[in-house]
């Protein structure tokens, strides 16, 4: 009950944060929802996934998938506030001023929210599992991010974006992150009653993935729609509308092999893994490695 409580404590400072930055932007004269740029759709994006985790725990009781699910929320605020993400509220570009931004970037960001979800139920499935393998490749896998950014520094590529001390965090977080995956794995391997059965996670996934696809659709969609409004095509294959696609067709697939192929258990497990490592890149590789009509972003 306590974890409970200081979830929705932290969910509903978090909620008056972005309310109070909403109201700023009235009162700079810019009067737009805080859902425009890198920092305050990460904060949304946070705010969402322990939203989720919370309807989840509320309909089906299990608290044990908020030890990553919360984390994970956390996570997205702690990389803002330690790379140097710029949290200034700016007037908005053109391009952005239109009431499609909103529609587009609310359901894109609770879709990515519910596959952040599914994401850390699988890895808890993964982790049930006692495979020791598998969870040494959840530990390192996070270490992925900090080699890529290290890539684009090194390489030249849009090097202006990095900095050491951004590095520096980055690689952090992210052992961090795979210190904490490693850490879980000897807590539940002698705590068999700590997580719920193998087939109760893999439905909770399934769930999630079920919340989060119609709402990802949704948000291609009225991208679309909102890329026809500013820059008179529907879809120009732009890096970020192109890689939203290659999601949604990973989730896709999930939903095709859980419900025509019958698969279940590991497998699915993985693909929601691969699944949110998409996600990941469209929010913050493209922007990082590609250029595109969402640089601003």
């Amino acid at each position: 009950m306590a974890a409970t409580l200081i979830t929705l404590g932290g969910f509903l400072v978090n909620t008056a944060a972005i309310g109070v930055r909403w109201v700023e932007s009235y009162k700079l004269g810019f009067g737009y929802v805080p859902l425009s740029n890198m920092y305050e759709s990460m904060v949304f994006f946070s705010w969402s996934t322990v939203l989720i985790y919370l309807i989840f725990e509320y309909f089906y009781g299990y608290k044990a998938i908020g030890v990553l699910a919360t984390a994970l929320g956390f996570l997205g605020i702690a990389i803002v506030s330690l790379t140097g993400v710029s949290s200034e509220i700016q007037p908005l570009v053109p391009a952005l001023q239109s009431n499609w931004l909103t529609a587009h970037v609310v359901t894109c960001f609770v879709g990515y929210a519910a596959f952040a979800v599914s994401y850390a139920i699988c890895i808890l499935y993964l982790i049930r599992t006692k495979d020791l393998k598998q969870v040494l490749i959840l530990s390192l896998h996070p270490l992925v991010l900090p080699l890529l950014v290290s890539f684009i520094k090194y390489g030249n590529i849009k090097p202006n974006l990095i900095t050491a001390d951004n590095l520096v965090a980055m690689w952090i977080v992210t052992a961090v992150v795979g210190a904490a995956f490693f850490g879980l794995y000897l807590v539940f391997s002698r705590a068999d009653d700590l997580l719920p059965p193998l087939k109760v996670l893999d439905e909770l996934s399934y769930k999630a993935v079920a919340v989060g696809f119609p709402l990802l659709t949704l948000g291609i969609l009225t991208g679309a729609a909102w890329a026809n409004y500013a820059w008179g095509t529907y879809w120009s294959w732009d890096p970020k509308e192109t890689w939203s696609l290659i999601t949604w067709f990973v989730y896709a697939a999930f939903l095709h092999a859980r419900f025509t192929a019958g698969w279940r258990g590991k497998g699915l497990a993985w693909l929601s893994v691969i699944g949110f490592g998409a996600v990941v890149f469209t929010y913050w590789g493209v922007n990082y490695v590609l250029s595109g009509l969402h640089s601003y972003a």
